[in-house]
């Protein structure tokens, strides 16, 4: 259900109360902007995907398997590669097997890992929701290519002195070959 616009931003509201009594305020500003527009965005791409009764993450899950060489992974690489408790990979699988869009079979060589495998009807939905998850523009449709880029490099350099990846530029198994030296 959508509502009308506020006549007013409230976190530019609450930005300037807050520096009435504290400091800190653009910090405060710019973390309740990130997280209120991550709130649209997910709404957004969650509503393209609802015709496929699919919700984000078990898309990006999906799409995770496409992108692999095998269309499978097991379940603990899918949960650092999607950034995710470990739980959550379980449950995300466990949805996506019920809706017959992955499967779970024993890894090859370690009898104790098991894949989280993408199906040909996964594969199929991944395609046509992937359509309608870019016409969506993931809601970022009212900015410049240039505004988008922009944001992308922000938010990569927080993530970035977070330690949510290595140094930038690395691709996945250089970071690894770099670790076991």
């Amino acid at each position: 259900m959508t509502r009308p616009p506020l006549a007013f931003d409230p976190i530019e509201e609450a930005r300037r109360h807050w520096d009435d009594r504290w400091e800190g305020g653009s910090a405060m500003a710019a973390a309740t902007a990130l997280v209120r527009a991550s709130q649209l965005v997910v709404a957004t791409v969650d509503e393209a995907l609802r015709p496929f009764d699919l919700n984000f993450p078990r898309f990006e899950a999906l799409v995770l398997l496409v992108f692999s060489r095998e269309g499978a992974l097991p379940l603990g690489k899918m949960g650092e590669r999607l950034l995710i408790h470990p739980a959550s990979v379980t449950n995300i699988v466990d949805r996506l097997e019920a809706q017959g869009f992955v499967s779970r079979t024993p890894h090859p060589t370690d009898r104790r890992t098991i894949l989280a495998r993408i199906t040909d009807e996964g594969r199929r939905v991944v395609e046509e929701a992937t359509q309608a998850v870019a016409a969506s523009a993931f809601s970022l449709d009212g900015l410049s290519e240039r505004e988008i880029d922009q944001l992308t490099r922000t938010l990569r350099k927080l993530r970035l002195l977070h330690g949510d990846f290595t140094q930038a530029g690395d691709r996945p198994q250089e970071a690894g070959r770099r670790a076991a030296r």
